[in-house]
């Protein structure tokens, strides 16, 4: 099998990989990827420094033309590269196909940026002195991706990157190389002089942590867990760095007594259980109110039994398989905490088996849960939700509050009063109005609060607060 090496220095390199494999079937190997050691990083941080100085300086057309004949091939292989995130992540086939849909958006949006980047002139209050306030990129940066948007998050990350300016070390998550190796192919075949953007594919034991150790990255973006999330902090301290974290959600989805039931249901099962429930965005708590409960609940249930659990690949699947053995064992063992803590299993929680070897697991449904049980605490990142019982609305937003994260909170009302006290009393980065918490537009910010999200917003002009930093200059006329 070709091994996909990885890009250092304009030159394709790497002999040793690991296989790439497929959760809707277990059985098949959609690649073999190379495996870069820390000298390859070393490696790579080093031609990205080399490369800077004339990247950072070139003309906003060379960046506007590499980042649009990017978008343009990615959408015009979205069908190919949809089934690949398909095959490699286990999002079902129309999900992976709008994924890279979206992230050819993303490079487009940002190769018209290119062509926007500005400034200000002021006078100064001082006579005859001009003032200028600029933004220059920031240098060389280091981004760390997750496997469960293996095309969207990697878009959004190296475009804006490459828009302002910035040359790039990339680490994809290795569940997942394939999509993040395929945009790499891309911008280098669009013209990207070498150095500007390496890529280096492997264990976040191994190349992650060169990356972190690293005195010569400007800055860090990283979407990921918690726990590394604090790593990438706590090393970028140290040596002085930017950094940008997306780290995790406990979303709530409050649905009112007074809310459209049908589409209350269709935003939560969309929330909670679409792309297998692997998203920061997904709503794993459903805070309902006592009048509703009851018809939500049963409605809910009825909605579940008709979604599909198959291969990704296959038509009519509505949700995938779970990524890996791994994550399907912690899906397991909440759903067993659940059982323990107290709560009711109203639906769900059991393997299936299909017609391919894979990670399959039906929608998970628990009711009777308190905001205290680590069901309702602690993010599960998969098809598991629970269902918390409130009296009115005032206790359904404490609820909601009530968490550590605070990356996007949905309601389902028909009450223009208590939508718009909770837009503004939501303590998230994002608000949802009869709309599923996940799903979100490429062109506006996107970011959390506490201990989802740290530093500037992703997504949008908002990026360029990252990727650029500000400089003032004076001249005396």
């Amino acid at each position: 099998m070709t091994i996909h090496q990885n890009l250092i220095a304009g030159e394709w390199t790497g002999t040793t990989g690991a296989e790439n494999i497929n959760p809707s079937d277990t059985n098949e190997v959609v690649g073999l990827y190379a495996s870069a050691s820390v000298q390859d990083v070393t490696d790579a941080i080093a031609a990205a420094k080399a490369a800077f100085p004339a990247w950072s300086r070139s003309g906003i057309l060379e960046r506007h033309t590499i980042l649009k004949k990017a978008g343009e091939e990615i959408l015009a292989r979205k069908e190919e590269l949809g089934a690949l995130l398909a095959r490699e992540e286990g999002k079902t086939l129309p999900e992976a196909i709008g994924e890279t849909i979206r992230a050819a958006q993303i490079f487009e949006f940002f190769a018209g940026e290119a062509l926007r980047l500005s400034g200000e002139v002021l006078p100064s209050v001082r006579p005859n002195i001009g003032v200028e306030i600029t933004r220059e990129p920031l240098g060389v940066i280091g981004i760390i991706t997750p496997w469960n948007f293996p095309i969207a998050i990697p878009a959004w990350k190296i475009a804006p990157a490459l828009c302002y300016g910035n040359t790039i070390v990339f680490k994809p998550a290795d569940l997942v190389p394939g999509c993040s190796w395929a945009i790499v192919d891309i911008l280098h075949r669009a013209g990207l002089p070498k150095g500007v953007m390496n890529l280096v594919m492997g264990k976040g034991s191994v190349v992650g942590q060169a990356m972190l150790d690293s005195p010569v990255l400007s800055g860090i973006t990283f979407t990921g867990s918690v726990g590394t999330g604090k790593r990438v902090a706590l090393s970028s301290v140290e040596h002085g760095r930017k950094y940008q974290l997306e780290m995790g959600g406990k979303n709530p989805m409050v649905v009112l007594d007074d809310a459209d039931l049908t589409v209350a249901v269709e935003a939560a099962a969309n929330s909670a259980f679409f792309s297998t429930g692997q998203r920061c965005t997904a709503s794993s708590r459903l805070i309902v109110t006592e009048g509703i409960h009851d018809k939500f609940v049963a409605a809910l249930t009825e909605k579940l039994k008709t979604l599909n659990v198959d291969n990704a690949l296959k038509s009519g699947t509505h949700i995938g398989p779970v990524v890996d053995a791994k994550q399907l064992k912690t899906d397991t063992d909440y759903i067993e905490i659940g059982r323990q803590e107290g709560a009711k299993l109203a639906f769900g929680g059991e393997l299936v088996s299909r017609d391919t070897p894979g990670f399959y697991l039906q929608p998970t449904l628990f009711t009777e849960a308190t905001n205290q049980m680590r069901i309702s605490r602690e993010e599960i990142f998969g098809p598991v939700a629970s269902v918390i019982r409130v009296r009115d609305y005032d206790e359904a937003l404490a609820v909601a509050n009530d968490t550590p994260f605070g990356l996007s909170s949905g309601i389902a009302t028909t009450s223009l009063k208590h939508a718009t006290h909770f837009k503004r009393n939501a303590e998230a980065g994002m608000v949802m109005v009869n709309l599923p918490t996940a799903g979100v537009d490429f062109h506006v910010p996107f970011g959390g609060r506490k201990g989802s999200s740290f530093g500037p917003r992703e997504q949008g002009k908002y990026a360029a607060e990252f990727f650029t930093t500000v400089k003032t200059a004076y001249t005396l006329a």
